[in-house]
């Protein structure tokens, strides 16, 4: 009889671990955070260096200034850009909170801005030098000006919008 019982629990135990390596395993999906395909972090600024590369033709649509900045050189801002599928080219010179309120407000300083992007908007801070305008859509949005700017034709003069909150020191002409 022992050897029945055996062979009984050896049968019963061959036919437990048949079923259970048979039986459908629960998946465990774990996951794990991607390296992102690219990081675009050139359009926050801290130095002339960024702000030159970010306001360049290969750069961003918004250039976020984190603080004043001082270019000894003349610059352009040059390329088309979209947001939303607008053409639009933001230059935000202040830092704001989580509620999107402006706490802090930048001076970037240099002797001439040349604005051959379209659309593009000064928003909440200053530049401190002659502003030339090349393209349609310049505005100021709670932003100033402290010097000219001067519109290479009518059109674009014509096509520049600032509003209540925003100061141009110098005069507004046609060059």
């Amino acid at each position: 009889m022992n050897r029945k019982y055996l062979i009984l629990l050896i049968a019963i135990f061959s036919i437990v671990l048949i079923v259970s390596g048979c039986s459908k395993k629960e998946e465990v999906t774990v996951s794990v955070a991607e390296e992102p395909d690219a990081v675009t972090t050139a359009s926050i600024v801290d130095d002339a260096s960024a702000f030159l590369n970010a306001v360049s033709a290969e750069g961003t649509w918004i250039i976020a200034v984190l603080e004043d900045l001082s270019l000894e050189e003349p610059f352009v801002i040059d390329g088309q850009f979209t947001h939303n599928d607008d053409i639009y080219r933001k230059l935000a010179f202040y830092a704001q909170d989580e509620n999107r309120v402006i706490v802090e407000r930048y001076t970037v300083s240099a002797p001439k801005m040349t604005v051959r992007s379209e659309n593009t908007r000064i928003q909440g801070g200053t530049f401190k030098g002659d502003v030339y305008v090349e393209a349609n859509g310049f505005h100021l949005v709670d932003g100033t000006v402290d010097g000219d700017i001067y519109f290479a034709n009518q059109e674009y003069m014509d096509s520049f919008t600032m509003d209540e909150n925003s100061e141009v020191s110098g005069n507004k002409t046609v060059q």
